[in-house]
């Protein structure tokens, strides 16, 4: 849905938010304005305070001085508007439009990155790449653990340092966005988003496996660009992939896709049984804290005085009685009690909702019972959190204006529990191969109009897809195996599927198109006889590799057109003097050596990758010279 909109539109859009953000930041230190409407005499302002109202904080009422609302429009406002959009719309628009994103592209689009040393084992040559994280290492690995700890400390601190202090808070947020610009430069790709990025486990939460209206990347007619993947703008105002591969799978290629693949870890589980405890622990904790709500509700706690004297204070107020434990304490000990509590239950629902489909005698896979349990507490956190989250803003709009957003909030959290709650990883399967042999379809200049009673081949639904396939005319035996041959192709390409695998992944698709195992086994060897690299063991093949070498492809085939000087961004008249014969690609690609290394360095091309590109685009052109003297031209 939304990933259609231009990158031109939404860069705009970034511009817009980073601007606003920095204006937000910038009245924490400084905001002339708003105490202004927080005034008593102000009654018109739903800010104002009342002076006759008292808010207790440990049984003492709180004497609230005009003050900033930056802080409560952030928290109160923009955090849970953050939540909305990442359940409503995915992570497609999120990642698109976070401001940390944003910022943290800056080194790249700025040339300044961190490049790393590379020496080819075979030649000895000497040779440099952008910096990425290796596949193997502990980050890699372990990314999900580091970023929920990062977001528990996160906070921690917003409790006991950040909340409401003006210029704390403005400093927390200014140094988020120095981490990101950092890790922009030290390592390629969205690094930060992917590895570093607190908000990753909260997106994942409520973004995945896909959002109320986000779009489908394994359905996407276009397989080039998809949901929120790196592109850019080339000059004639194409998009083109500016994937680097810098982690797999990639939530901004395929979220769903994403979510599958890692279902079954223990992180998933910490992340999504703890964060229930982690988000009931940090509203439950100021009611620990005060000795009753209306300190939450009325919004106090963004504008508090002198909360940064009060970190030795009791931490807790229990039945009208002081606990002596510090704040400093008390707040990582509530927050980090409450969360592995809630992981503890989880695992015990878990085992529970085991044994009970065990008992009715219901044969569900793993998986699916992951998903499921997942799934609801997707739905049941999102409810829970705007039990309290945007409250102290909310509650003063009219009545008829709460009542309309509780309705939203139960409304659209139900429509995406009803959307969400029969995926399996099966159906993804099968709409992603759907898909596949949809697009073979096309190509192969069959009349299907006559079928499709004026729906495109696009809109048809996977077993629509089958069905056609079975009834079309001219879709004969011959045309049947070229059409799975693509199928075939396209998914070893793409590591959807392996030689050995490919077998089993495929079997439904060969059932629909009425062919054997043997035939399965007879086009692999075709394939190997003309592509043996799709069978090189020393080849990884992935989506993202594959969308990485794509980029790099296309730059250097020229789609986009070059600017008043060379630069890397293309070749493309260049190539045009090839086809007319007025240069040899030898001749283009010595004198465009310097671009040519610079494509490589951006999409961390190696040069056995790079050498074997410019091969095939020399065989592309000299095959298409030859047909352009056949026809005359």
């Amino acid at each position: 849905m939304l990933d259609n909109i231009s990158e031109k539109q939404m860069h705009r859009v970034r511009w817009l938010l980073i601007i606003s953000w920095l204006l937000l930041i910038a009245l924490m230190f400084y905001d002339p304005i708003s105490p202004w409407l927080t005034e008593p005499h102000n009654t018109f302002s739903p800010f104002h305070k009342d002076p006759n109202v008292c808010i207790k904080l440990q049984g003492i009422c709180i004497q609230e001085q005009p003050h900033s609302i930056a802080g409560q429009v952030f928290w109160a406002a923009i955090v849970p508007l953050g939540i909305i959009i990442l359940l409503v719309f995915g992570h497609e628009l999120w990642r698109r439009i976070c401001p940390l994103s944003f910022v943290s592209q800056l080194p790249r689009a700025l040339g300044i990155q961190r490049k790393q040393q590379r020496i080819d084992p075979h030649t000895g040559k000497v040779s440099y790449r952008l910096a990425k994280v290796p596949k193997n290492s502990w980050l890699a690995r372990n990314y999900l653990y580091l970023q929920f700890s990062l977001l528990y400390l996160g906070i921690c601190a917003r409790i006991l340092f950040v909340n409401t202090v003006g210029w704390v808070l403005a400093l927390f947020l200014l140094l988020s966005i120095g981490l990101a610009i950092l890790v922009g430069y030290l390592y390629d790709g969205k690094t930060w988003c992917n590895y570093f990025c607190p908000m990753a486990p909260v997106q994942k939460v409520y973004g995945e496996p896909r959002g109320l209206f986000a779009s489908t990347a394994h359905e996407s007619a276009n397989n080039t660009i998809t949901q929120s993947m790196c592109r850019i703008i080339d000059a004639d105002g194409k998009e083109q992939s500016a994937c680097v591969a810098c982690q797999t799978p990639c939530i901004d290629i395929d979220a769903e896709r994403t979510y599958w693949d890692g279902i079954k870890k223990p992180d998933r589980k910490l992340l999504y049984y703890g964060y229930i405890g982690l988000v009931f622990s940090f509203y439950f904790y100021y009611y620990l804290y005060a000795g009753n709500w209306d300190y939450y509700f009325s919004g106090a706690w963004t504008h508090e005085e002198n909360l940064l004297s009060t970190l030795f204070n009791p931490g807790f107020y229990i039945f009208d009685t002081p606990i002596p434990i510090p704040k400093l304490v008390a707040v990582p000990l509530t927050l980090g009690f409450f969360t592995l509590a809630s992981y503890w239950l989880g695992l015990k629902l878990e085992k529970a909702y085991k044994v009970y489909l065990r008992n009715k005698n219901r044969d569900i896979s793993p998986e699916i019972i992951q998903h499921q349990l997942f799934t609801f507490c997707t739905f049941f956190v999102f409810n829970l959190f705007f039990v309290w989250g945007g409250r102290p803003t909310l509650r003063l709009m009219p009545l008829s204006v709460q009542f309309l957003f509780n309705t939203f909030v139960v409304l659209v959290s139900t429509l995406w529990l009803y959307r969400t709650w029969g995926r399996s990883p099966a159906l993804y399967s099968r709409e992603s191969l759907a898909n596949r042999l949809r697009r073979q379809l096309s190509r192969l200049n069959l009349d299907v109009a006559h079928f499709l009673e004026g729906q495109s081949l696009e809109k048809l639904n996977p077993n629509e897809v089958y069905v056609l396939a079975k009834i079309l005319p001219g879709f004969t035996r011959e045309k049947r195996i070229q059409a799975y041959k693509g199928v075939l192709k396209e998914s070893l390409e793409e590591g959807y599927v392996n030689s050995s695998s490919s077998l089993e992944v495929l079997q439904q698709m060969r059932m629909e198109l009425d062919m054997s195992d043997r035939d399965h086994q007879q086009i692999l060897t075709e394939l190997g006889v003309e592509n043996p690299s799709l069978f090189d063991p020393n080849k990884q093949r992935t989506r993202e590799d594959l969308a990485r070498l794509q980029g790099f492809r296309n730059r250097i085939k020229g789609l986009v057109k070059p600017k008043r000087r060379r630069t890397a961004k293309g070749l493309g008249r260049e190539l045009l003097q090839v086809v007319k014969k007025e240069k040899s690609m030898a001749d283009v690609f010595n004198e465009e050596r310097q671009a040519i290394k610079s494509l490589s360095l951006e999409y961390s091309v190696t040069s056995e990758e790079r050498a074997e590109i410019l091969a095939e685009l020399e065989e592309t052109t000299d095959l298409t010279n030859q047909a352009r003297q056949k026809s005359g031209k």
